[in-house]
């Protein structure tokens, strides 16, 4: 099993982390982690992604911390100095990937179309995000494309919910959805890291 195929099995969810606050970004980890998201993708939207990575790191170093939101050659080589574990991108560039691939650091670049998927298969690359989900097309196109490349598999992000997830995840070729829902921006704001942690356990448990 490929090392990006062992991070994207660890849980059904991968939580998708935008940090306003760089002093959320701890307290808000070890909530998820306690609740059963292992895996966490923490996206470099805004100016605390690449610190927030490391905070998380030194103070949780067995969850398994990656970058989210990478577009550029240039952010895949300051996410693994940060100490990114694996990277998560909404699209895919020539120079991103081979970056990476040089770098032999696990990748999930996005994909939404069976052209796209074929391209990413010719490199040699087959755990693929698929982005954004349900604004094109979501389960019907994933269902679609496992016909014919019955090899690739799939975490899905974008517009997925809790009731979503599970249809998804009964899919052979997705492994895992990527989602936000258990970080409520009152939750945030209010510090209510015991809201987060609940529902990282709803959404731990949607698999089961």
């Amino acid at each position: 099993m490929s090392r990006i195929e062992e991070i994207m099995t660890c849980s059904p969810v991968i939580p998708v982390i935008v940090i306003d606050d760089l002093d959320d970004a701890v307290p808000m980890a070890k909530a998820l982690v306690a609740g059963g998201l292992k895996v966490l993708e923490v996206t470099l939207r805004t100016e605390h992604g690449l610190a927030a990575i490391s905070k998380i790191k030194q103070a949780l170093p067995d969850a398994i911390v990656g970058a989210g939101t990478v577009i550029t050659a240039q952010d895949v080589e300051n996410s693994v100095a940060a100490g990114a574990e694996f990277l998560v991108s909404p699209g895919h560039t020539d120079a991103l990937l081979n970056r990476a691939l040089e770098l032999k650091v696990p990748i999930l670049p996005g994909v939404a179309t069976p052209s796209e998927a074929m391209n990413m298969l010719a490199k040699g690359i087959r755990h693929l995000k698929f982005f954004p989900a349900e604004a094109v097309g979501g389960l019907k196109v994933l269902k679609a494309i496992g016909g014919p490349l019955p090899q690739l598999r799939f975490c899905p992000t974008g517009g997925i919910n809790p009731e979503k997830a599970v249809d998804y995840l009964a899919q052979k070729n997705i492994l895992c959805v990527g989602g936000s829902w258990m970080l409520e921006k009152s939750d945030i704001a209010d510090k209510n890291w015991g809201a987060i942690e609940r529902k990282a356990r709803e959404a731990a448990s949607l698999a089961e």
